[in-house]
């Protein structure tokens, strides 16, 4: 645990997770562009409550995230991110309600299962979807946005056991014939949603 007077509030960026790989593929793009700046998981300050994500936007919802940290540590500078799948055959959905959209905040399992049956009756051609990603970028009372998207499509069944989340049935467009869930952190990272967002959140600083 880190505490909060470990840390220079000028030269620290609160990311709001607590996965210590999303804190490394964040600075990874943003650090050459914020020199000197520690990037710090919220969940390495302490425990604190999940705000309620009410927006209606995915960028909405990030924003919600970011200002919850700056305002529960007191640091100035604070960054978070949502996202999620959008298939085009079901007008967009999941969406924003990805995490839970089978009902419990999550499940993964029940998230793919509803996927499948909602999308059993759907051809190849139709079956287009992508990933997408916000970010949000505090500083003080300024606010930076970064967008990006992941373009593919669902399979028909789920295929490897990396990644989370709806990772087993979606096949990237950059990847011909292996679903997210088939490819390795270091190839998924390099074509993510996230890492777009990054890309064009690091453009603005």
């Amino acid at each position: 645990m880190i505490t909060l007077q470990e840390l220079d509030p000028n030269k620290t960026v609160v990311v709001a997770t607590g996965n210590a790989h999303k804190v490394t593929e964040i600075e990874a793009i943003l650090a050459p562009e914020m020199p000197g700046v520690r990037f710090v998981a919220l969940g390495e300050l302490g425990d604190y409550p999940d705000p309620v994500e009410d927006g209606e936007t995915f960028f909405d919802n990030a924003l919600i995230k970011a200002r919850a940290a700056q305002a529960e540590t007191g640091l100035p500078m604070a960054v978070a991110d949502d996202s999620g799948l959008c298939v085009d055959a079901l007008d967009g959905a999941p969406g924003i309600f990805s995490a839970r959209w089978a009902g419990e905040h999550g499940n993964d399992l029940a998230n793919n299962e509803k996927l499948m049956a909602q999308m059993a009756d759907v051809p190849q051609e139709a079956r287009t979807a992508r990933f997408h990603s916000s970010i949000a970028l505090v500083r003080g009372n300024e606010v930076l946005r970064g967008d990006g998207d992941c373009e593919g499509f669902v399979g028909f069944e789920p295929r490897g056991d990396g990644g989370f989340g709806y990772d087993p049935l979606f096949l990237p467009n950059d990847t011909p014939g292996k679903t997210m869930a088939e490819l390795t952190a270091d190839e998924k990272n390099a074509i993510s949603h996230r890492f777009h967002a990054l890309e064009d959140l690091a453009s603005k600083l």
